[in-house]
């Protein structure tokens, strides 16, 4: 029988912020690769969790960073590791400040909000060149603090040339979780489904059930992949 992962509840959502959206996000369907999944790992803010990075090298385990400006600059060396496994890590865009893509002043799970559309536009094109100045390229992806958007910040962040990266497994809850429940979450994963956890806290247990997580749907079976090009994935 599979093992479903708990049900998490979340802090209720400020109603002054009005409708938010977490757009969900799956990988496309690809003939004879019945299991398919993404690793995406959030580099908000704080430090780098060496007890995933390194698990992901030894495992060669192909993952998506979502970096932000805060982090590219405070992680130096938590940046140039990821930089000398090209083949294995690919940075996105997590915005300049971490600041949740949505278009009213206040906060959500104590995170300030853009509040304004110059304030979205600030957060994701400043990001996207934090990004660019670290890997030279040019990131395809952007996901927001929080997860969390106005209708209209998504309408005005694919103006901008982005796609917007959901997910379909919470693996840690913004690391909040113990590594017991984030390790089942993971191991709960099926094909094409989209994974999102966090790099950036090391002090936290949750780190440690990433890493269980990791180990287990590699001795299952499972293949990991980048995020596919936003032309293709299925939401």
């Amino acid at each position: 029988m599979l093992e479903l992962p708990p049900v998490v509840q979340a802090s209720p959502l400020p109603a002054a912020l009005g409708k938010l959206e977490a757009p969900p996000l799956r990988l496309s369907d690809v003939a004879g690769k019945p299991k398919r999944v993404a690793l995406t790992l959030d580099a908000c803010r704080g430090q780098f969790d060496l007890r995933i990075a390194n698990v992901l090298v030894a495992e060669k385990v192909p993952t998506t960073i979502f970096a932000t400006a805060l982090w590219i600059r405070s992680n130096p060396r938590g940046l140039q590791l990821l930089l000398d496994h090209p083949e294995l890590f690919v940075i996105e865009n997590h915005g300049e400040h971490h600041h949740a893509p949505i278009l009213k002043p206040g906060e959500v799970y104590g995170v300030p909000t853009v509040a304004t559309p110059v304030g979205l536009k600030a957060e994701v094109e400043n990001g996207a060149a934090a990004v660019r100045q670290a890997t030279g390229r040019q990131p395809v992806w952007y996901r927001g603090a929080t997860a969390l958007y106005s209708p209209d910040a998504i309408t005005a962040i694919s103006k901008m040339g982005f796609a917007v990266a959901g997910f379909s497994i919470n693996g840690d809850q913004g690391a909040s979780l113990p590594a017991p429940s984030v390790a089942r979450n993971l191991r709960g994963a099926q094909a094409r489904d989209v994974i999102i956890g966090h790099i950036n806290k090391p002090d936290h247990t949750a780190g440690l059930g990433i890493v269980e997580g990791i180990r287990a749907l590699r001795q299952g079976g499972t293949e990991f992949v980048h995020l596919d090009n936003p032309d293709t994935s299925v939401r």
